[in-house]
């Protein structure tokens, strides 16, 4: 038996993230999501970034972490963007390859077979991965889905 929902509306609020490097993330985050700083603590013992844009909070980075991020730890899995069209993908992708960003698959992939859906999957200068999709327009590519049986985005 299901209980009624309590909340009414629900939306994804901001995303935060460690980070080793903060100047290096806020540089990558401006650059590829168009965020913008809007608050920053340089304290040397708390420093973070709030980042938006359109007036509302997207990400926060806090420089509080040390190595990489861990894909076999409980957690977070990856972090994914919706974007409106193929368009958008393709030119976010080609920042991507001027920054140097490592991908885990090469261009624009569908979801799963016979999906319209999907992006592009990458990594962010401390391994965070990271997806930038469009609900439609991507099985115009011809491009098969790495893993015909599951979403995408599950085998990052």
């Amino acid at each position: 038996m299901s209980s009624p929902a309590l909340i009414h509306t629900l939306k994804t609020g901001h995303v935060g993230l460690n980070v080793t490097d903060l100047e290096r993330s806020i540089a990558f985050y401006r650059a590829v999501l168009g965020v913008q700083v809007t608050h920053e603590g340089t304290d040397a013992e708390r420093r973070y970034a709030l980042m938006g844009r359109d007036g509302r909070l997207v990400v926060t980075l806090w420089q509080q972490s040390t190595g990489s991020f861990a894909t076999a730890s409980p957690g977070l899995h990856h972090l994914s963007f919706e974007v409106e069209s193929l368009d958008e993908i393709r030119a976010t992708e080609r920042q991507l390859r001027e920054l140097g960003a490592e991908f885990a698959y090469d261009g624009v992939v569908p979801h799963g077979e016979g999906s319209d859906s999907g992006g592009i999957f990458f990594t962010d200068p401390d391994g965070i991965r990271l997806e930038i999709y469009a609900r439609t327009g991507v099985a115009a590519t011809g491009a098969a889905a790495p893993t015909a049986a599951a979403p995408t985005c599950g085998f990052f």
